[in-house]
């Protein structure tokens, strides 16, 4: 299948590696050749519903959010907030409205965490008010919403991300053969 050359194809693998010492992260260098990323707030937070039952929290459960806002030749193209188990991410630079150097996959791996598992749900619903605006979509925009849920080896929740952009964006997997 071939794709436009300004296609904006998202893929997961990137994401989830640990980068060398001295490398940034991977939304920063897949933002760059196009576009960029704004950190939007990073701290403490009431973790959403979903979220909430991703990481295993209690009801009212906290986390750790990192928001951003990714653009494409000065678009916004996606809203994107990963969050962290208090337990993992307090007192760290995930925590601080700042960049962590080589990115919040690499900064879990140098605590000990790194991603062995993920499971990504998609769904497609109207933008909300907050959405539309930070996405500059007309009233009853359509969004595709992803929640990926990243997974240790011995399968302790270690990142859930939320991501919401345009309907319309194409997501391409690849999967091992099994």
């Amino acid at each position: 299948m071939t794709m436009p050359d300004d296609a904006w194809i998202a893929e997961t693998a990137p994401y989830l590696a640990p980068r060398e010492p001295g490398r940034t992260d991977a939304w920063t260098e897949q933002a760059a050749r196009r576009g960029g990323q704004r950190l939007l707030h990073a701290g403490e937070v009431e973790a959403p519903d979903a979220v909430r039952a991703a990481l295993g929290l209690p009801a009212g459960g906290r986390a750790v959010v990192r928001r951003r806002l990714i653009l494409l030749d000065d678009r916004p193209v996606e809203l994107a907030d990963s969050y962290y188990p208090l337990s993992l991410a307090s007192g760290t630079a995930l925590a601080e409205p700042r960049k962590a150097p080589g990115g919040a996959v690499t900064l879990l791996a140098e605590l000990g965490y790194t991603g062995a598992e993920v499971v990504e749900d998609v769904s497609t619903d109207l933008a909300s008010a907050e959405e539309r605006e930070r996405l500059r979509l007309p009233a009853g925009g359509a969004v595709l919403r992803l929640l990926r849920l990243t997974r240790t080896a011995d399968g302790t929740p270690m990142e859930a991300s939320l991501m919401v952009m345009p309907a319309g964006r194409r997501l391409t997997y690849r999967l091992p053969s099994v």
